[in-house]
């Protein structure tokens, strides 16, 4: 089944579209309060697609990523009562619960950790406000550490990319079952955890 070859031509050429930036913007600040799925899905087509940018894409996906974290931490902040009967209904529910550990012992630092990771960031922005994290701390933090996962993620597409795209055309099915089996693995062991 060929399913990631032509997804693949396709998200390329959406990244090359002109409009390309302002929809990683709002896939960004969608995905830091609500949306399920993350920027990288568009900011690496598009850092590979047009390399020389690959810092205003970067800073892009950052500073949409960290507006909507603002929007999922005042959702946590003004209303958390609401979610959460949907909260408890969903995925999310369990990750949510740990992430509250987390603010417990390390505020600042979950924030940071999980804008890096592939942890979903939505779950802390909406933690932080329900524990009213200091809104700075929270800012700073996400800052930091969406920042450095979206530059380095759109600096090595942007340096290999041109190197490796005729490459990665050639095993992208593999690749795309490959990390789908990941997923899979590591989603089996969040929940193991």
């Amino acid at each position: 089944m060929r399913l990631f070859g032509p997804l693949y031509d396709r998200v390329l050429a959406w990244s090359a579209h002109r409009r390309g930036p302002a929809l990683l913007g709002a896939l960004s600040f969608a995905e830091s309060s609500f949306f399920p799925i993350p920027p990288d899905v568009m900011l690496m087509p598009m850092a590979l697609a047009r390399p020389r940018c690959w810092w205003g894409f970067a800073l892009i996906a950052t500073l949409g990523s960290v507006l909507g974290g603002v929007l999922g931490y005042l959702i946590g902040f003004w209303a958390i009562e609401a979610i959460e009967p949907w909260l408890a209904d969903s995925h999310y529910a369990e990750g949510f619960d740990r992430a509250r550990d987390w603010f417990a012992e390390w505020g600042f630092w979950a924030v940071l950790v999980a804008g890096f990771s592939p942890i979903p960031y939505k779950v802390f922005t909406i933690a932080a406000g329900a524990l009213t994290m200091n809104p700075l701390g929270f800012v700073v933090a996400s800052f930091v550490g969406r920042g450095s996962r979206f530059f380095l993620v759109s600096g090595l597409v942007a340096w290999a990319g041109p190197r490796i795209a005729p490459t990665l055309r050639r095993y992208i099915e593999w690749l795309g079952w490959l990390f789908v089996a990941v997923l899979l693995v590591a989603i089996g062991i969040w929940q193991l955890m």
